[in-house]
């Protein structure tokens, strides 16, 4: 398996596109990133991902949470956003990779996890980025997460920052 390879690429799907290169435009609000630790190398090549884009942006340093799985981010989230009623939240960043097996439970995470995200996005009208990826494989990670072309984790932080800015100007 090489990491930079089209085959890989190729495997994992013809719909899958390169992160952009976009102009960084600096964000006012805090930044929260919840971070599964579950599948750890492929989360924290999300995870570096995203805190290099923030900071390529010149922003603050964003706030880190790690939770022990994908399941257990909604509920941190839903206690960040309580916490931060008083000052402004820019956006929240949930990084995670559930990968499926022989069972519907990694369906289930997933599909938990997004509604639970979708209603606290409407909830506390704040840009909820939601990169928990529920992937078929290791190789479809490897490509997501690793390869600095696809690393859906800068995405969520360009994405956030994009969010960021939308809802200052609405």
């Amino acid at each position: 398996m090489r990491l930079r390879g089209r085959r890989i690429v190729a495997e994992c799907g013809d719909m899958l596109r390169r992160v952009p290169k976009v102009k960084a435009e600096r964000s006012e609000g805090s930044f929260v990133i919840v971070a599964s630790k579950y599948n750890p190398r492929f989360v924290q090549g999300m995870l570096e991902g995203a805190l290099a884009e923030l900071q390529r942006a010149a922003l603050v340093k964003p706030e880190v949470v790690r939770v022990p799985g994908a399941f257990e981010i909604p509920v941190v989230v839903n206690a960040i956003l309580r916490r931060k009623a008083t000052e402004r939240c820019a956006a929240v960043i949930c990084l995670g990779v559930i990968l499926r097996g022989q069972t519907t439970h990694a369906q289930a995470i997933s599909d938990a996890v997004t509604s639970s995200l979708a209603q606290l996005q409407l909830e506390y009208g704040v840009p909820i980025i939601h990169e928990v990826l529920l992937l078929e494989n290791e190789a479809q990670a490897v490509v997501r997460c690793l390869d600095k072309e696809h690393n859906r984790g800068t995405e969520a932080a360009q994405t956030a920052l994009e969010m960021a800015r939308v809802m200052r100007v609405i």
